[in-house]
């Protein structure tokens, strides 16, 4: 077993080392996290922040990471940093073991895969992305990278969803819509049509709302 670290100290970040203790995979050696008034998570201590990460790769022979952080653009800013200055470093995805995955889905590094997640055959999970509790994800549908799915996303299939898009808690996606790089559907939405880039979209059926920057807060 090689030893890890999370990056995070939030709920995303729980849940994620839930699922690292459920695999048995690795050796967790503990958390990183800016906010110093968090002192463990779920029983690992906090090692420190991102700056610390030099002196820990060291003293605990770290081989990979983590990268728990919910908001999508923020998690790939520290994964291109992590992979800059730590090119060693394996970043690791972490798949519950009670989703069901087909054989042949492809996954990227540093995805998240929940408890109770489907994903059907013929789909690809980008880097980074992030499958919450009870998503589903039917045939041959692609997930960008850094993109993420609430609790209980239903996708169809031959549906694309653009890097960086977070699609919010309950929505439904039908079949083979595409939603935009860096777009925002909110929760318990229906989505008949394609949502371009950059949009904050939500209602049954979904409705453009505004336009969105790259970056924004949506969490």
């Amino acid at each position: 077993m090689e030893n890890i670290i999370v990056i995070g100290a939030g709920g995303h970040a729980k849940v994620s080392v839930d699922i690292l203790q459920l695999e048995g995979k690795n050796n967790l050696v503990g958390v990183l996290a800016e906010d110093d008034k968090v002192q463990e998570v779920l029983g690992y201590p906090l090692l420190g922040s991102e700056k610390d990460l030099p002196a820990l790769v060291k003293k605990h022979a770290l081989k990979g990471i983590v990268i728990a952080v919910g908001d999508n653009f923020t998690r790939a800013t520290v994964t291109a940093r992590i992979k800059e200055n730590f090119s060693k470093l394996k970043i690791l995805s972490a798949l519950h073991p009670k989703a069901i995955i087909a054989r042949d889905v492809k996954i990227g590094e540093g995805t998240v895969v929940m408890a109770g997640v489907s994903v059907n055959t013929g789909s690809a999970l980008g880097r980074g992305c992030i499958l919450n509790t009870n998503v589903s994800l039917d045939h041959d549908t692609s997930m960008g990278d850094f993109s993420s799915l609430a609790p209980g996303v239903i996708v169809g299939g031959d549906c694309t969803i653009g890097t960086h898009a977070a699609i919010g808690i309950g929505a439904t996606i039908l079949h083979g819509i595409q939603i935009g790089e860096h777009s925002v559907v909110g929760a318990a939405s229906l989505v008949n049509k394609a949502i371009p880039p950059f949009t904050v979209a939500y209602g049954i059926p979904t409705k453009e709302i505004r336009k969105r920057k790259k970056g924004e807060r949506y969490l």
